[in-house]
Order: C-alpha cells, then sequence, then structure tokens
C-alpha cells in the first residue's frame, strides 16, 4: 500500500478525467499538528479508512471512523479535524466535481452512464442522507483499489472502465445509504422519514419510482407497503402530504395562493383549488377566509 497522489492539472493520469479533481492513499505514520484543517469545496469527497481511527469533523459535527469506514463529503460542506490534527493510520479518497441543477440538486456529471432519472435519484438521497458516515463500507475501499489500477496501467477501454466505476461507486454508496438508515426495513419509521423528506422538497414532482428509492424498495414492494400501511396508493398519499402543507400556509396571509400551489408542487393555481376542494370541501380562498374569521 503505497501513498500516492493524483491531482487534476498536475497528473497526466487524470487528463482524460476533468471530472475527478483528486485521487489518493495517505498513510500517516505519525500524529501530525495543524496539517488537516477543515474546509469545503464545490465538489463530492469520498474518504474511505485503512488503518487507524480517525476522529473527524465533517459539515461541523463529530464523527469517528475505523477501518472499513467511509465518509461521504458534499458540496459545500466543511471536512478536517478539529485541531488540524491528523492521526495515525492510513486512509485513501477521490474528490469529483459534481453538476449543480438550478434548483440546487446535484448529481454526477455528463461522463456518467447512468440514466437521467438515476442521476437525479441519487442526488436527492445523497442530499438528503442524514449521516454522512458509511459504516463497513468496503466496496469504497475495492472500487478505489480499481481506478488506481485502471490508471496507472492505462490499458484498452481504461477510460470507459474508470467512468464505470464511479458510476458503481455512487450505486454502492446510495444502497449503502438506505440499507443503513433502514436496516430491519422498519417501514413505520421509514414511513416518517420518507414523509420528512417529501416535505423538504414538495415543490419537486416526485415519482412513485423516486420515492421508492428513497426507501431503498423496489417501485413494486414500495407500493404494497405504502397502501398496507396508509390505505393509500402513493401518488395519493403524496397529494395528502402537499395538502396538509398548504393548510398550514393557507393560514398566514401573507402568502398568496399561486405561491402556495407552487411551493407544495401543484401544476397550478386551478390544479390546487381543484385538488384541495376535493379532499377537504372547501376552495383555497374559502379556507382562509373562514380562518381568518375564526381569529
Amino acid at each position: 500500500m503505497n501513498q500516492f497522489l493524483l491531482q487534476q492539472g498536475n497528473s497526466k493520469e487524470l487528463r482524460l478525467f476533468p471530472h475527478i479533481l483528486e485521487l489518493g492513499i495517505k498513510k500517516n505514520i505519525s500524529i501530525q499538528l495543524s496539517s488537516f484543517p477543515a474546509s469545503a469545496t464545490d465538489g463530492i469527497r469520498v474518504y474511505y479508512v485503512m488503518e487507524g481511527k480517525f476522529e473527524w469533523c465533517i459539515n461541523h459535527h463529530k464523527y469517528v471512523l475505523y477501518p472499513g469506514d467511509a465518509a461521504l463529503i458534499l458540496p459545500d460542506h466543511s471536512f478536517g479535524s478539529e485541531n488540524g490534527v491528523l492521526e495515525i493510520g492510513s486512509f485513501s479518497w477521490i474528490h469529483l466535481s459534481i453538476q449543480k441543477l438550478h434548483s440546487g440538486e446535484i448529481i454526477t456529471g455528463k461522463w456518467s452512464g447512468l440514466s437521467e432519472n438515476e442521476r437525479v435519484v441519487i442526488g436527492k438521497i445523497l442530499q438528503l442522507n442524514p449521516s454522512p458516515v458509511l459504516l463497513k463500507f468496503n466496496e469504497a475501499g475495492r472500487i478505489f483499489k480499481n481506478i488506481q489500477t485502471e490508471l496507472f496501467s492505462q490499458e484498452i477501454g481504461y477510460h470507459a472502465s474508470v467512468n464505470h466505476l464511479l458510476d458503481e461507486l455512487f450505486i454502492r454508496i446510495t444502497r449503502h445509504l438506505t440499507r443503513q438508515s433502514n436496516p430491519g426495513r422498519d417501514f413505520p419509521q421509514t414511513f416518517m422519514n420518507l414523509e420528512q423528506a417529501l416535505r423538504k422538497d414538495l415543490s419537486h414532482q416526485w415519482t412513485v419510482e423516486e420515492m421508492a428509492a428513497l426507501v431503498g424498495l423496489g417501485t413494486t414492494l414500495f407500493n404494497e407497503k405504502v397502501k398496507s400501511y396508509s390505505g393509500f396508493s402513493p401518488i395519493n398519499y403524496l397529494i395528502n402530504i402537499r395538502i396538509s402543507e398548504a393548510i398550514k400556509l393557507l393560514k398566514r396571509p401573507d402568502i398568496n395562493l399561486t405561491d402556495i400551489a407552487l411551493d407544495t408542487g401543484f401544476y397550478s393555481s386551478q390544479h390546487f383549488s381543484t385538488t384541495f376542494k376535493k379532499l377537504t370541501g372547501y376552495t383555497p380562498s374559502e379556507f382562509r377566509k373562514n380562518h381568518l374569521k375564526e381569529k
């Protein structure tokens, strides 16, 4: 296990991979002070611990990582060690540029062979993930090693192979996160997590496939679970969440109806009004008027 560092602009191995900003292995044989200060970048960083114990601060929270653990650092999130101290041990890492959409969402770049829908879903899961630490995520070490081998050997097809490995990395991270957050498939708890995730981004036009991916289930099983637990189809369950959030906003006279409609994910004011009346018996304006009278 030899140390190395490849950096975009300085390493010929990365010439065909502008999306790989850094790839390296660090082996630290003594505690180093003021050598690992917290910093934030635009890209996504993944660190994999091979040896030792590291106490790292990720987005202003402390975490302890052991061999086999990995850290996922999202764009603009700070990462480093408290007081800049780097402990004894070894780790590998990769730093990738990421595409940011106008909505603020992140997706893998054009280099990816994943479909657009898969890239969007993966980006959402990464952003909604409650913990940046992936416990016992040995797949990261294997993938990093394979990427290193491809870059240094440069055998025929290595360009495609490296990008496929990066796709695999994102797929493995996403699956690991969903399994880690729902280890026993405790669906009532999963339901609460799903609802929190949906409420954070109600303006997005969620598909059943995207909602299923958020809880790490296939579409068919997700449909069955939602129907069994709530009595609604996934789409009707989502509509009920939209309406409950709209009710909260309608109680605030400073927000106009069009903004409420769009913020809660309805296509238009008319769509919002029709759906709201169907489920409550009132139009949004009637509901607001009655509420203001009661105050």
